[in-house]
């Protein structure tokens, strides 16, 4: 297997310090916009990476991600930029007859009348829009694989087949008790991202489909393993919603993030102010995106690790029958910061999405998962992902509820 990896920010740069340990790929192109960037990510690997190379590519170009595809020999296009690059980068693997990997699906936009109670373009429509040319190309696109959607939607698969003879709902729980030293907003994660996400309407599932509600509605204290405890979470919109129900039974699916009543009170201020927009306005001279600017004045979360504590929770909890009976699990995976800094200096939460698209990438050089067409996690068998998660030093638990 020989990868390009576009991306060198932090999900990027982890995902070359895991793979460097695993023996299971040829050559990985470290590809960023800025190359001094995608070179730091290799030099800082030093003797592990001699299957690496840096190079300077831009994610919106897809004859250019193509032709660097084409030029490495690359078989797998992983994509580690934030959303607004999917379908460029989902179009170039798809010319270069290239397997593509996502973390996260092809933006939504909301229906331009009813909000809050319909859907309007849905995440990943534009990608299973184009699922049959690529089933037919025998070409696949595995979305949505990262810690959530990925691992989530995983737990998912796991419990349909072996928890559960029916399931009632599946409810996907984000929480942790994470700090930052120094400062008091820092977001762990891609702020761009975040309130993408966080203010967007979020999709609920139910039996007879989709529908959206207003955003941080449903609040609801979920209890937490690791020590992590009780954290209040409220809907949001995230592709597990979109993908679960597409291969798994389920009356009822959602997801909810433990975000705090600072976090919310942040979004919704940048909300109120208009500093959540992606269009361009006018300062002076210079045409600036608003959310681009916000993202410009907080810290990069990938330099956070050394000021950070605490654990950060992802995990799919399941409400059904089994042998008759009523049954209620969480399937969870916790990683402790000073683990992933100490092990692979990554903090936690960009550590935890990264090692998931690498175990995918080794199941599918192993031929252990294999398909083809636009495909969810939940669409390949759970068993070898989890056993391949515990091999990585990273395992997960089920806690009955």
């Amino acid at each position: 297997m020989r990868v390009l990896l576009v991306g060198a920010g932090g999900v990027g740069t982890a995902v070359t310090r895991i793979a460097a340990r695993r023996s299971f790929f040829e050559a990985m192109v470290v590809a960023d916009y800025d190359l001094a960037r995608a070179e730091a990510a290799v030099a800082a690997l030093g003797a592990d990476g001699a299957r690496f190379r840096a190079e300077r590519v831009d994610a919106g170009d897809e004859a250019a991600v193509a032709a660097l595809l084409e030029r490495h020999a690359c078989d797998v296009l992983l994509n580690a930029t934030d959303p607004r690059f999917v379908m460029p980068l989902f179009r170039a693997a798809r010319a270069a007859s290239a397997t593509y990997v996502d973390m996260a699906m092809s933006l939504s936009r909301p229906h331009p009348e009813r909000p809050y109670e319909e859907c309007g373009v849905k995440l990943g429509d534009a990608q299973f829009e184009d699922a049959v040319e690529w089933e037919k190309a025998g070409l696949l696109a595995l979305v949505g694989m990262g810690v959530e959607p990925g691992l989530s939607d995983v737990f998912a698969r796991y419990a349909a087949d072996e928890l559960f003879d029916e399931i009632e709902e599946i409810g996907v729980r984000d929480g942790a008790n994470l700090t930052v030293d120094g400062y008091d907003f820092a977001p762990s994660f891609s702020i761009w991202t975040t309130i993408e996400e966080c203010l967007n309407p979020p999709v609920v599932y139910e039996a007879d489909g989709w529908f959206t509600t207003a955003p941080f509605s449903e609040p609801e204290v979920f209890d937490f393993p690791a020590g992590i405890g009780p954290v209040e979470c409220v809907n949001v919109e995230h592709e597990e919603v979109l993908l679960m129900p597409r291969w798994i039974g389920a009356r009822r699916v959602t997801f909810k993030y433990g975000l705090g009543d600072e976090f919310i009170e942040v979004l919704k201020t940048l909300h109120k102010l208009g500093l959540d927009r992606t269009d361009p306005v006018t300062v002076r001279d210079a045409r600036v995106s608003p959310r681009d600017v916000v993202a410009a004045c907080l810290p990069d979360p990938a330099t956070l690790g050394e000021r950070m504590h605490g654990k950060t929770c992802a995990g799919t909890w399941v409400k059904g029958v089994k042998d008759g009976a009523p049954r209620e699990v969480y399937l969870y995976h916790v990683v402790d910061n000073q683990w992933s800094m100490a092990e692979y200096g990554s903090q936690a939460v960009v550590w935890q999405t990264a090692v998931n698209p690498v175990v995918a990438l080794e199941l599918l050089a192993t031929g252990a998962w294999k398909g083809a067409g636009v495909l969810g996690p939940e669409a390949f068998p759970a068993g070898p992902y989890l056993d391949l998660l515990t091999a990585y030093g990273s395992p997960w638990g089920l806690r009955e509820q």
